[in-house]
């Protein structure tokens, strides 16, 4: 499955639909949390235009989220 083109403000949109919060952030980046069956989940979202697949993949992989279900994006 091809990734689709995000941009930072989607990503944290879809992100803090599936439970995450904004906890800081600083200059171009946002800092996320989670708090999930006994762990903490915890990522960086650039708010840049389009996130890089690499750095998407990256993101979703410390979300534990899977790619399928970006599709709604």
């Amino acid at each position: 499955m091809k990734l689709p083109v995000v941009s930072g403000k989607d990503l944290i949109k879809f992100l803090c639909k599936r439970g995450f919060a904004i906890v800081g952030g600083k200059g171009s980046h946002m800092r996320l949390k989670k708090h999930a069956k006994g762990k903490v989940l915890v990522t960086v979202v650039p708010m840049h235009k389009n996130i890089d697949p690499g750095t998407l993949l990256a993101i979703l992989r410390q979300c534990e989220i899977e790619r399928e279900e970006l599709s709604g994006l």
